[in-house]
């Protein structure tokens, strides 16, 4: 097993936590909504067997406490390119998870010099990539939610590792606004953006055709590049992975397998 080192961030006014894990190039982590670094499960130490692994608590989520701001992926995604420069790096990888997906996504729109490669994992350029009933459960998070989610294993972990646990319902209030925001961020995909490597499970929550139109946008699938790769291959990649959902991805293993040789190539 790795060493664990941990610290604070002070950017954009968060006193943002981090986690190090394993030494190399860089690679900041991501989880989703209501979650925090450990969401990753086993896939932390094994990315962390070839390179280092920064593993962030988004503002308002596990040993992060919430500011006065609203949650959006763009600002969580100024926080991730200050987080970068903070550490002392040119460039780091990201990847982001779901809603962490969303702000890697924004951190390489808002700040491509800081991001060398960006691997995308159940992420949405738009909201409508979403499925139906998916978007329905973003316009259900709300204080009700919030009620039920108290009940229950997650709130009862950040109730221990937060800083300050009475904001739980007003940090549920931020995601659910922000989910509910009708995005579209389909004019700034391009080929300009880094080498991206999008992840996707078979039953995800989002389209497959979503995620070929990003795949597209991104310059992929253009053409056969021929038996020896001669005639041009993207610089960006697609991977749909069997028998994973939404819900289960993020812990995979199959997940660090998919990533690590992207991350490796050159």
């Amino acid at each position: 097993m790795s060493t664990k080192k941990t610290g604070y961030a002070d950017i954009n006014g968060l006193h943002l936590y981090y986690e190090i894990h394993g030494s190399g190039e860089p690679l900041i982590v991501l989880h989703g909504g209501f979650g925090s670094v450990e969401m990753f499960g086993p896939n932390i130490e094994l990315l962390a067997k070839t390179r280092q692994v920064i593993g962030v608590d988004l503002q308002g989520h596990g040993r992060t406490a919430d500011i006065d701001r609203p949650m959006s992926a763009e600002a969580l995604g100024d926080d991730v390119a200050a987080l970068i420069q903070h550490l002392g790096f040119e460039k780091a990888d990201v990847m982001g998870y779901s809603l962490g997906g969303a702000a890697a996504l924004q951190a390489a729109i808002r700040h491509p010099e800081r991001i060398r490669k960006l691997v995308l994992v159940s992420t949405a350029f738009a909201r409508s990539g979403w499925f139906p009933e998916v978007r329905a459960g973003f316009d259900a998070i709300g204080p009700q939610l919030a009620a039920m989610m108290k009940q229950g294993p997650a709130y009862a972990f950040y109730e221990k590792i937060a800083p300050r646990p009475q904001d739980f319902e007003r940090v549920v209030e931020k995601v659910g606004a922000m989910v509910k925001q009708d995005y579209d961020w389909s004019a700034l995909i391009t080929d300009k953006l880094p080498p991206t490597l999008i992840v996707a499970g078979d039953a995800d929550g989002l389209r497959p055709t979503h995620l070929v139109e990003m795949y597209a946008k991104l310059g992929g699938g253009q053409r056969d590049p021929g038996w020896d790769g001669s005639a041009g291959r993207s610089k960006s990649q697609l991977a749909i992975l069997p028998g994973k959902t939404h819900y289960d991805i993020v812990a995979s293993p199959t997940l660090a397998a998919t990533v690590e040789p992207f991350l490796a190539s050159r």
